[in-house]
């Protein structure tokens, strides 16, 4: 029996595999510092005091702790493959993620599911699933695929599905939505966890969320909207990402009370944030960096994430756990060093000790299916012939999601949207790239700051059809073609002239190139966008631009079908009246 033999090891009657010697280990359940050995027998920790394996390693006093778990991540958000992906996060101390496929399922449905599925089986990362909830996000656009209950139903008992991935779909939730209600009946009937997305929402709207079984919300801004859902039962997760930076604003919300219900993740990041920051090895810094004791913070990133989907040998180091660990300098500064994945060496002193290969990924090429677009499909008409018109605008905030409806005069030339360069006004587009539909939305937005082109991309979440931003139609349409001739990726023009691409072959959202290459082709575009665009530092040029798309964050967007009021959840006019 094979418990038998761990239990030798762990009485001493065999040698283990390895011991970790003379170790600082960081105990996430008495919140202590307990000095020993750890003894490790086929990937699983056997025993904790004094120990001889096989093979020994003297730590020498440095401290150890449990592999960091990202709570929720979209791996297709770092624009790399799986395999890539974990090159990056794995030497950084990450061992395990908990993933939403939902950018890549909008784009090619189930196939997107079993790509990240099967690029993620044999890689040194416990890769967990939460299966899409809304494929499209909302009807108010048009998207790759479209994923039912009954869809999903062939992948709920996959041993590595956790759940319904983040419902954001809030007011099929409390309208209680055919679809809505199938796709949280097949999790409740399967005993599955459900993932929220819940930002501003309260009071009985909030109480019936929660009723319906989302157990995660990963949206809160605010101190007091954190504390609403703790108090409700929810974990929240506080998210430190690329675009969406809300950890100094929650971390003052953490107390010895509450601390147990919440949890790290990055949502989304870029292979550049990747390699100078880290992963949720950065989150951890920047909770004791905002006063957060070091080990509250490292149990917000390992037993908190394990207890909340129920992982039981996971997020510990303690008897029957697997030999997930990190090895790092002290307390403070958390400078890991090395990184043991079901105790094999995996990643030291940032550098992976591991190769992957590709799977088959044929499934998901090829996902651009429209022909070029002309000046003429991307002209905003009104009804006047000349003059000046009040309009809606999409306002820009700084590091942040959401978005406030702004109102402005514009000039009008021949009954169109006529380009002011005093005004901070530039044109959006989304331009639906699936099915051929011949949709295009156009609005309008601010505090974006471009100047004198225009950037495009096939990252625009969640339903990812082809979204562009400029300052005139000529970048704007040069722009956009280019990303089509791509089969999918990001361009830049300025004054007519590609400063810069990068091809995004998976879906349109992803490169099975090296990190090293995505991160020199997209650190260059960076580059371009905030130095010869002069976009606003404030913002981050592509995941800011590509969230202006998703028509269930706070409060104006843009699908291919129009301008979308969120909060009253219906299409709005780019005319309007002052108030």
């Amino acid at each position: 029996m094979y418990i038998s033999e761990l239990i030798d090891r762990s009485m001493k009657n065999k040698n283990p595999d390895l011991v970790l010697r003379n170790a600082n280990i960081v105990n996430v359940f008495t919140h202590e510092i307990v000095t020993g050995d750890v003894a490790v027998h086929d990937g699983i920790i056997v025993g904790i005091g004094e120990y001889t394996g096989d093979t020994n390693i003297d730590l020498k006093g440095k401290y150890i702790a449990p592999g960091l778990i990202d709570s929720h991540v979209h791996i297709e958000s770092s624009m790399l493959s799986p395999g890539e992906f974990s090159k990056v996060i794995v030497p950084r101390g990450t061992t395990t993620i908990i993933t939403d496929p939902h950018e890549i399922a909008n784009v090619c449905g189930l196939d997107g599911i079993e790509y990240i599925l099967n690029s993620s089986e044999e890689l040194p990362l416990n890769t967990y699933v939460m299966l899409p909830s809304c494929v499209p996000a909302t009807n108010f656009e048009n998207s790759g695929a479209v994923l039912k209950a009954n869809d999903l139903e062939k992948y709920i008992n996959h041993p590595r599905v956790l759940g319904l991935g983040e419902m954001m779909n809030y007011p099929g939730v409390i309208y209680k939505d055919k679809d809505v209600m199938d796709k949280l009946n097949l999790a409740y009937k399967n005993k599955k966890r459900v993932d929220g997305h819940a930002p501003r929402i309260k009071g009985e709207g909030l109480n019936a969320y929660v009723l319906s079984g989302v157990n995660t919300d990963h949206e809160c801004t605010t101190k007091e909207e954190m504390l609403e859902k703790l108090r409700l039962g929810m974990y929240v997760m506080i998210r430190e990402g690329s675009a969406t930076k809300d950890l100094k604003n929650l971390i003052n919300g953490v107390n010895q009370y509450n601390y147990q219900r919440i949890l790290l993740c990055t949502d989304d990041k870029h292979p550049e944030d990747l390699l100078k920051e880290g992963h949720i090895d950065y989150n951890v810094k920047l909770a004791i960096k905002n006063g957060i004791d070091p080990i509250i913070a490292i149990q917000m990133a390992t037993i908190n994430p394990a207890n909340c989907y129920n992982l039981k040998d996971i997020g510990a180091i303690a008897p029957g756990y697997k030999a997930d660990i990190i090895v790092f300098d002290d307390l403070e500064n958390f400078n890991i060093e090395e990184v043991y994945k079901d105790g094999k060496l995996v990643g030291k002193e940032k550098m992976p000790l591991f190769t992957t290969k590709e799977n088959d990924f044929s499934k998901v090429l090829k996902t651009v299916h429209i022909s070029k677009i002309d000046k003429e499909d991307i002209q905003i008409y009104f009804e006047k012939e000349r003059g000046e018109e009040v309009v809606n605008i999409i306002s820009l905030k700084p590091h942040s999601l959401i978005t406030e409806k702004s109102k402005a005069k514009v000039n009008i030339v021949h009954n169109k949207f006529e380009y002011d360069n005093e005004k901070d006004i530039l044109k959006l587009a989304v331009i639906e790239r699936h099915k051929n539909t011949g949709n295009i939305g156009i609005g309008l937005v601010e505090n974006f700051k471009l100047k004198n082109g225009a950037i495009a991309t096939t990252i625009s979440h969640d339903s990812h059809n082809i979204i562009v931003v400029g300052d005139n139609d000529e970048d704007i349409v040069n722009a956009v073609n280019t990303v089509i001739s791509m089969d999918g990726g990001i361009a830049i023009s300025s004054f007519n002239k590609i400063l810069g691409t990068l091809s995004l072959n998976i879906g349109g959202l992803m490169s099975n190139k090296s990190i090293e290459y995505v991160d020199c082709k997209f650190s260059k575009l960076v580059d371009v966008a905030y130095n010869s665009l002069k976009v606003s530092k404030d913002i981050d040029p592509f995941l800011t631009l590509a969230f202006l798309a998703l028509p269930v964050i706070p409060n104006i967007k843009l699908t291919d079908k129009g301008l979308f009021d969120v909060e009253n959840f219906e299409f709005m006019n780019i005319s309007c009246k002052m108030n």
